[in-house]
């Protein structure tokens, strides 16, 4: 019975200081909170609506284009660390199926850029 809770020790260990830490975190966060924030703080943000409004009020379909580029290349980026670092041992499939993905997402940002759809008004 010893050798099982030498064992298993360590992990509630952990377990008891991930639980302790939450807490200690979230009491910290209930101290410090803010109670009354400033009208600059509770303004409109990024996507350009009150964030207190209704749910089902319409706003512009642009910044979800917006979104959905950044989620692109953030994964395209992604990618080429690994194919940048295996790169010196890398076949010639390997080389050119990055090519292939590269000039897909170059060619879709220029579609994008041209239909206007990175433009603010």
């Amino acid at each position: 019975m010893q050798d099982l809770v030498a064992n298993y020790a360590p992990i509630l260990i952990f377990i008891a200081l991930a639980v302790a830490l939450g807490l200690v975190l979230l009491a910290a966060a209930a101290i410090v909170a803010v109670r009354a924030p400033d009208p600059e703080k509770v303004s409109a943000y990024e996507c350009g609506f009150n964030a207190f409004d209704d749910a089902r009020m319409k706003f512009d379909v642009r910044f979800y284009l917006v979104s959905i580029l950044f989620i692109i290349f953030d994964l395209e980026i992604a990618f080429l660390f690994p194919w940048a670092v295996t790169f010196p041992v890398m076949t010639d499939l390997a080389f050119w199926s990055m090519m292939v993905f590269l000039t897909v997402l170059t060619v879709g940002f220029a579609y994008e850029w041209k239909k206007g759809a990175l433009e603010w008004e």
